[in-house]
């Protein structure tokens, strides 16, 4: 007798942690966990620019910077990359190191890009990625393949980003 009612009352136990786990599924499937990030899709740039590797998924393009004391991301507001000459170009950077940042766009030439506003920072943002967020705006004067580099007190980093 005492033996079956051990094993009865392990038959409720094992079920009552099972209908647990059935009441807890549900809950995820409706939802309530976040979905995770989408795996960006790289993009291959124009033959001849050696561009950084620019990302796309189910936001604006990404490109990550080569950097050095720091971390460099850049948010290309564009319908579809490469970046159009002559028509202004909107890039949110985000970038770790400390003090300010200056921004630069030049071609191998030395042919500078013109920046027409920025960088201005940002307080909020829902882009995650790490560091300090500022806004630019460029108009790139002529095609070919673009080296924009960002400097802070500490922290440096560039990209490459083809131009047509």
């Amino acid at each position: 007798m005492r033996v079956s009612m051990v094993r009865v009352a392990a038959a409720v136990l094992v079920a009552a942690g099972m209908a647990g786990c059935a009441v807890e599924a549900p809950v995820a499937a409706r939802g309530s966990a976040a979905p995770s990030p989408a795996t960006p899709t790289p993009m291959i740039t124009k033959a001849g620019c050696d561009s950084s590797q620019v990302l796309t998924g189910a936001g604006f393009p990404e490109v990550r910077g080569t950097a050095r004391d720091a971390t460099l991301w850049g948010l290309l507001f564009v319908g579809a990359p490469p970046i159009r000459r002559g028509e202004q170009t909107k890039i949110v950077w985000r970038m770790t190191g400390e003090g300010p940042v200056r921004v630069e766009a030049t071609l191998p030439d030395g042919t500078a890009a013109k920046l027409l506003w920025g960088p201005e920072e940002h307080e909020g943002s829902t882009w995650r990625r790490p560091g300090d967020e500022w806004g630019t705006g460029f108009v790139f004067p002529r095609a070919g393949c673009w080296k924009i580099q960002l400097t802070r007190t500490r922290g440096s980093g560039h990209v490459w980003l083809a131009v047509r």
